[in-house]
Parts: structure tokens; C-alpha cells; sequence
């Protein structure tokens, strides 16, 4: 990644109107895919809320504004998805929409690759059970 020129990620992916077009386009991927058919089901037909929470939640995760913790505090991740059963069927699934969203987005290679690492990570820290 280029982070010597001193910019985050938000801003090398290209800010608010490019983080929006990867949010929009994970969502849709997830309500399309019948490979995400079990982590869809658990965000449900209406996922504006979310949509617009994930959003501001990924600002604040690569450098930009901290749209999540102003208005909501801590996102404590792991604690907001206990409730939800997730294995690695669904990390992987999650992991399907976001590299197909990532993969649609024009961006330097280094920025790709240091993103996919850096979603797998937090994606695998969600499970909460075995699989």
C-alpha cells in the first residue's frame, strides 16, 4: 500500500462518494448472491439501517470521519454480532460479498490486497462458533 504519501486508506479508496459505492454494491451482492443466501437472511429484506451504519462504520475503520463512534460510541464488533451465529460458512460468505464489492472498484493493488487482509482478519474475529 502507499500510506508514504501520508494518506489513509478512506482516502486512497477515494472518500465518502467511493465508500458509499462499495457499501451499496456489498449489500446488493449479498441480496443477489445464492452463495450469501444464509448471511442475507440474517440482515433481513430492509437493509437501509444497516446499509447506512456499515457505512459509517468503514469511514472511521480506514481513516476517515468517525461517523459510527459519533453517533452510536464504540462499535464493539464482536459484541454486536454475538447474537448472530457465525461460523466460517458465514465469515466466508461475508468475505464472497466484499471481495466481488472490493474487486468492482477501481484502486491501486496494494490498497486491494491491504484491505482483503484486513476485512479477512476482522471477519474471522467475528465467529463465534465452530464449523
Amino acid at each position: 500500500m502507499t500510506e508514504a504519501q501520508g494518506l489513509s486508506p478512506y482516502e486512497l479508496l477515494g472518500g465518502e462518494a467511493v465508500l458509499r459505492r462499495l457499501v451499496e454494491r456489498f449489500y446488493d451482492i449479498m441480496a443477489s448472491d445464492p452463495r450469501a443466501a444464509g448471511i442475507h437472511a440474517m440482515h433481513g429484506d430492509d437493509t437501509t439501517l444497516i446499509r447506512q451504519k456499515f457505512f459509517e462504520f468503514l469511514s472511521g475503520w480506514l481513516g476517515g470521519p468517525e461517523l459510527f463512534v459519533q453517533k452510536y460510541g464504540h462499535p464493539r464488533l464482536r459484541a454486536r454480532h454475538l447474537p448472530f451465529a457465525i461460523g466460517e460458512d458465514e465469515r466466508d460468505q461475508w468475505l464472497l460479498c466484499m471481495y466481488q464489492a472490493l474487486a468492482e472498484i477501481p484502486m491501486d493493488e496494494g490498497l486491494r490486497s491491504h484491505l482483503e487482509e484486513a476485512f479477512f482478519r476482522t471477519a474471522d474475529f467475528m465467529r463465534n462458533r465452530d464449523q
